[in-house]
């Protein structure tokens, strides 16, 4: 079969905290910095730390923190904080992937309702694969689109081979600009105003999105890292039960509106 196929731990999964719904009992674990345990690493208020919660079994899991307030999140950031998480999160990603522990290492961010994730605070999380078929995981040219705007040699377009269909976004610094680059505070830039559109713009209900991270080396052999961001709704059923990726006709337009709203 021509996929990962990996267990997940149900047992540990019915234990885990929930408060991404408003109806929620659940207390943040997040919230609660005092009892944290297995802290690796801090940035102020940004916290790296191992995850409690090993669904993914075979795997080591990690959370990113991004800070204290608990109904906070990116765009709501100063530029200067979106800059040092992004920074924090690269540093702590590529010290994983250099370890040599793993065949590869997700890096991403669940928000939302409909996005996968169970907690509210906002957090990114890294999961350490030993053994893992990295060449299943992304198709280069799904990070390839329509071009938005370009600076500082960062590329932020959207999909026109989109991973599932409606509203992708794509993010990409130079080759081999992993940790010290000015490129790099575009990116983060870059990552706040695809978000801020997302939330804000693109559908006015719109309440959930992913981050992914991913990393190849290019032709040449160097480390090129991008980012893509998906809006989460209700997944099309042509999708799910047939990998059917819709292109929406709209590219163009929402193309034009990023620049008019971010980039005039």
């Amino acid at each position: 079969m021509n996929i990962n196929l990996i267990h997940f731990d149900t047992s540990v999964g019915v234990k885990k905290p929930r408060t991404m719904l408003k109806s929620s009992i659940d207390s943040c674990p997040f919230c609660d910095v005092e009892h944290l345990t297995d802290i690796i690493d801090t940035d102020g208020d940004i916290i790296f730390l191992k995850n409690k919660y090993v669904v993914v079994e075979g795997s080591d899991q990690f959370v990113i923190i991004e800070g204290s307030e608990c109904h906070s999140d990116m765009p709501r950031y100063s530029k200067e904080k979106m800059r040092r998480l992004i920074r924090f999160g690269l540093k702590h990603w590529k010290n994983l992937l250099d370890s040599g522990k793993y065949e590869d290492v997700l890096f991403f961010k669940n928000y939302g309702e409909l996005s996968g994730g169970t907690i509210r605070h906002p957090h990114m999380q890294l999961v350490g694969f030993p053994k893992l078929n990295r060449d299943l995981l992304f198709d280069p040219i799904e990070l390839h689109g329509e071009i938005i705007f370009e600076s500082d040699g960062v590329e932020i377009n959207i999909s026109t081979t989109p991973r599932v269909g409606f509203g992708e976004i794509n993010i990409i610094p130079p080759a081999g600009n992993f940790i010290d680059s000015k490129s790099l505070d575009t990116f983060a830039d870059f990552i706040q105003i695809g978000i801020d559109y997302l939330t804000k713009h693109f559908r006015k209900d719109l309440s959930s999105y992913n981050i992914f991270f991913y990393h190849r080396e290019n032709s040449e052999g160097i480390d090129q890292i991008y980012a893509k961001l998906i809006p989460r709704f209700a997944t099309s059923p042509y999708f799910v039960g047939y990998n059917i990726h819709f292109v929406p006709n709209n590219v163009k337009t929402l193309a034009e509106e990023i620049r008019q709203i971010y980039f005039s």
